[in-house]
Formats: structure tokens, C-alpha cells, sequence
């Protein structure tokens, strides 16, 4: 080798790692910082021990339950070092790599996993996972295949740490078995928050001890009807459901066991018409309204002139926050007209009280009223960017959705930002022009998620640190099944793990393309629904 060849191949090393990815064997989602090919293979066998100390045992009894229905193997957990898989904690990793990264070696005689922290082991694992056959996701014993994995040295570690995924059960409610079937799959990629949008004009998701009406009444919709171009739906029958606490304790618990933590949305002051409806004297009118039976935007919000709202929201907040133990509570804030507000004399009455000087200003009000309760009770709020208008709350995150003007707003003023624009993070658009189940909004192909900057290029390197990181949203207006919820979801949410997690320098859509497919070879033996990209649509 020549010296400038040499020059070039240290170059390539030093800045890019040594990444190889055009053996069949080694294609991982979302692309790791380095990975090595060292030759040969190391077999998983019926005698195989995973040796796991006190921090990573439960992801070793995970992986043991992961490998057993494929496999029927019934690999045995020991406390220690000594196994043909090894699994530990190890303070250098959480140093060279943070809490979430990991280092993966596999050799001829077994395979090592250390992270940076329980997570960190899970995730390595994860990669794992996928460097074994795709059989290994069936369910149910398979035969005549060698359970090998290619030995291969793996440094890895996230770029941002809020890789996420919107679920919305408020337009289409999903039970608990899907919901954990979801978090599953996302955990895979190594996507780790779950923000589960609960209540809706179109129906309340969450059961509230303090307020049985709510899902008496607020759970249930006697049909939907079409009502606009862009959030139609098929007409339907009555629909309705709810999580009961011990059902979102149990899917908390799952979600804890996957590394993944579930935001809970609590929808104010807008989209509120299934609490309107299950509660007398929440709204500006004094009349009595039905749990909505079509989409959009809606009239009907909660009143912020009176203290019997503050006094409601309160109650369910305080329930809310002993279920869920993560940071955040969504707060929804988004659409939210103003008409029934400009007309209410408890509003204006408000707006002059508290020397406000508009209805965006009222709002500002009733969200900065909101976060001070939350603080009092130890947890922050994300709102969507509408919380901006008015004056945005202290100690509040912003979801920026409608494109990223919000999210550089609020990052140049010192606040923390999830980026979630429709433009590339939006699932439930289609993702073709022809041949898409029950399409809404404009185009968003695989190719377009995948393309997705989360740091806009006019932001400092200090304002870029309150980038969190990105979001994918599913909102359900239109999908109404699980098959059709995974269909939209997958594969774009396997582009977006990969944009969350991965270096941007490292990203390349030529080469995600040639991992996708095995991916989704993938996703098909665990039983999730995708859509396969057409030859046109990838290089």
C-alpha cells in the first residue's frame, strides 16, 4: 500500500470507525459508531450459560426468554463471569460512552456485552438480537437453523437520548397487549420514549379514580363520521375502550423491562370534548355535549376563567403522576380556538384579573398554572409548540410539530426541545402516492424520515444542546386496526431510530437501504405488520 492510500485508509478510520456492513451477517439498525469484522462465527448452543452480575440479570433473563421459543433452548443465568454469554456494568464504558452505550465482542468461543449501565447492556443486546438469524423472532421452534452470530467487535453509543414514538389511542383506542406489543418493537431499534396521547375530543383513554364519568361516559362515541378532507375516517360504529391504572401499571412495568419510558398526554386546554361531555360545568357553555363523533378542531375547550377546571385538571394530574414514574407529562396545548374564550364573561373576567392582555396571553395563563402544579409535584411538562404563543412556562419542553420554527424558538430562549415536524416525523401521512390504505396528508416516504436533520443549522452549539432529540407521531384518525397501526409505522420508525441514534457523519441512505430489507425479513417473523418499499423507492 502506497503512502497516500495508507494516509487515506487511516483518515477513514480515524473519523468514521470501522464500520463494515457488506457481509449479509452484520446488518444492524440503527447503525452502531464502530463495527469490526474479525472473522468467523460463535455458535449459540443448548449448553450455552449467560453469566450476568447483579445490575444486568434482568437483561439476561430477557435474553434467555428472547432466544427460547425459536431456539427451545432453556439457557440457564448465572451470577458471575464465566459463560458462553457475558453480560456486566462497567464504569469505563459509562465513561467513554454514557449511560446508554455499550461494547459488543463476539468471538469463536462466546460473546461479550458490557454497557454503561443496565440500558446500555440491554441495547447491546438488542444488537445482538440482530445479528442472529431473523428466525430467532418466530415464536415458535424452528428448525434446521444454526443459531451462529458472526464475530464481530462493536462500539456503540446514542446520539440523542429522547428517540421516540407517538401512539394515539384517544381517536382509535388499542389495548394493552398491543401497546406492549409496540414497545417491544420500537425497543428493538433501540427507541426509548413512548408518548401515549390518552384523551381526545373523540374519547377518554385513562381510567381517573376522583372522576368515574370519565370513562363511563367520556370512554365511549356512538359512531365516526367523516369530517373533513384531511382527517376524515370511514364512518364507523360506535367505538370506545380505556386502561384501566392496573392496566397501565402493567404496561409501565413492560415498558421498564424494554428501557422505555411512557409519557402520558392529558390534553388541555383543547381537544377536550370527551371530558366536556362526561363532566358538567368544564367548558364555557353551559349546555350539555356529546363525546365527539368526528375529527379536526373543535370549538369546545376547556374554561379558563373557571377554578372548577384548575380544580378537575389537578385532581387528574395528581392521579396521573403516581402511575407514570418518568420526568415528563404531556400537556398537550396544541389547536386550541379562542371563540368560546373572546365570549365568556369567566374568561374576560380572567384576562382582567390577571392583567392579561389577549386570549394568547390566557392561554400562556392557564399552561404556566399547569407547570406550577407539576413542579410542585416533581415533574416537568412538554406541550406542542402552541405552548409558545403567549409566553412560553419556565421550566417547559417543547414538541416542535409544525415544521421547527417552534423548536428553534424555544432552544434560543434556554428550552429543551423534542424535534417531531410533520414534514418528516408525521406517520400517519402516506407513504406513496398510489396503493396506500385509507391515505391522509402529504407524502412522507421512508427516504424523507430517513433525510431528517434534528438540529437546525441556525442554532449554536450551546442552543443545539437543548435539542433532546426527534420523535415519530401516529395519530389514528384513520387507522383504526393493529395491522394497519404497524403498516404505518413500520418501516418508518426503523429510519427514524437510526437518525436518532446514530451519528449524523455515519448516516447514509444507500447503506441504510441494504439494512432495511433484512429488517423487515425481520419484522415479518416476529408477526409486525410493514410496509415493503418498492425497487423505485430505494438506490
Amino acid at each position: 500500500m502506497n503512502r497516500f492510500l495508507l494516509f487515506a485508509f487511516l483518515l477513514t478510520v480515524a473519523v468514521f470507525g470501522t464500520c463494515r456492513f457488506a457481509a449479509a451477517e452484520v446488518s444492524v439498525i440503527p447503525r452502531p459508531l464502530s463495527v469490526e469484522e474479525t472473522g468467523g462465527f460463535f455458535t449459540l448452543t443448548a449448553d450455552a450459560v449467560i453469566a450476568a452480575d447483579a445490575e444486568s440479570s434482568v437483561v439476561a433473563e430477557f435474553l434467555a426468554g428472547l432466544v427460547a421459543p425459536a431456539t427451545g433452548f432453556g439457557l440457564k443465568v448465572v451470577d458471575g463471569s464465566a459463560g458462553a454469554v457475558r453480560l456486566a456494568v462497567d464504569g469505563v464504558v459509562a465513561d467513554r460512552l454514557g449511560p446508554e452505550g455499550y461494547t459488543l465482542v463476539a468471538g469463536a468461543d462466546g460473546v461479550e456485552i458490557r454497557g454503561g449501565s443496565a440500558s446500555g447492556v440491554f441495547y447491546g443486546v438488542q444488537t445482538l438480537r440482530q445479528l442472529l438469524p431473523a428466525e430467532i423472532e418466530s415464536g415458535v421452534p424452528v428448525s434446521g437453523v444454526a443459531w451462529r452470530v458472526p464475530c464481530v467487535r462493536v462500539e456503540d453509543a446514542p446520539r440523542f437520548k429522547w428517540r421516540g414514538l407517538m401512539l394515539d389511542v384517544g381517536r382509535h383506542f388499542f389495548p394493552k397487549e398491543f401497546v406492549m406489543k409496540y414497545i417491544d418493537t420500537m425497543a428493538m431499534y433501540k427507541m426509548n420514549s413512548l408518548h401515549i396521547h390518552l384523551t381526545e375530543d373523540q374519547g377518554w383513554r385513562i381510567e381517573i379514580k376522583a372522576f368515574p364519568a370519565l370513562t363511563k361516559i367520556g370512554a365511549w362515541r356512538s359512531e365516526s363520521k367523516i369530517r373533513d378532507e384531511l382527517t376524515g375516517s370511514p364512518a364507523g360504529p360506535a367505538h370506545g375502550g380505556f386502561f384501566t391504572q392496573d392496566d397501565m401499571r402493567e404496561i409501565i412495568a413492560f415498558a421498564e423491562s424494554r428501557f422505555v419510558n411512557i409519557v402520558p398526554e392529558i390534553e388541555m386546554p383543547g381537544h377536550a370534548q370527551a371530558a366536556i361531555a362526561s363532566i358538567r360545568g368544564l367548558s364555557c357553555v353551559d349546555k350539555k355535549f356529546p363525546v365527539s363523533r368526528h375529527w379536526g378542531v373543535h370549538r369546545e375547550v376547556y374554561c379558563a376563567g373557571k377554578e372548577k377546571v384548575f380544580n378537575f385538571l389537578e385532581t387528574v394530574l395528581s392521579e396521573v403522576v403516581e402511575l407514570f414514574p418518568g420526568e415528563y407529562v404531556h400537556i398537550g396545548g396544541d389547536e386550541v380556538p379562542k371563540e368560546r374564550w373572546r365570549a365568556c364573561p369567566d374568561c374576560q373576567a380572567r384576562i382582567k384579573a390577571e392583567g392579561l392582555k389577549n386570549e394568547d396571553e390566557l392561554q400562556s395563563y392557564f399552561i404556566k398554572r399547569i407547570e406550577n402544579f407539576m413542579d410542585s409535584k416533581g415533574k416537568r411538562i412538554i406541550g406542542w409548540d402552541e405552548i409558545l404563543e403567549g409566553g412560553l412556562p419556565p421550566r417547559a419542553t417543547v414538541m416542535s410539530w409544525r415544521g421547527i420554527k417552534g423548536g428553534i424558538q424555544a432552544a434560543i430562549e434556554g428550552h429543551d426541545v423534542v424535534m417531531s415536524p410533520t414534514s418528516h416525523c408525521y406517520f400517519d401521512y402516506k407513504q406513496a402516492e398510489k396503493g396506500e390504505p385509507n391515505p391522509v396528508g402529504s407524502l412522507t416516504t421512508l427516504e424523507e424520515t430517513y433525510s431528517y436533520e434534528p438540529v437546525p443549522d441556525v442554532l449554536t452549539p450551546e442552543q443545539a444542546k437543548h435539542v433532546l432529540g426527534t420523535q415519530g407521531n401516529l395519530w389514528t384518525e384513520r387507522v383504526d386496526t393493529q395491522e394497519h397501526a404497524m403498516y404505518m409505522t413500520y418501516p418508518r420508525a426503523i429510519a427514524l431510530s437510526e437518525v436518532g441514534w446514530t451519528r449524523a457523519d455515519l448516516k447514509s441512505w444507500p447503506d441504510f437501504a441494504k439494512r432495511v430489507l433484512p429488517a423487515l425479513d425481520r419484522l415479518d417473523a416476529l408477526g409486525v405488520n410493514n410496509r415493503k418499499p418498492t425497487a423505485s423507492e430505494l438506490p
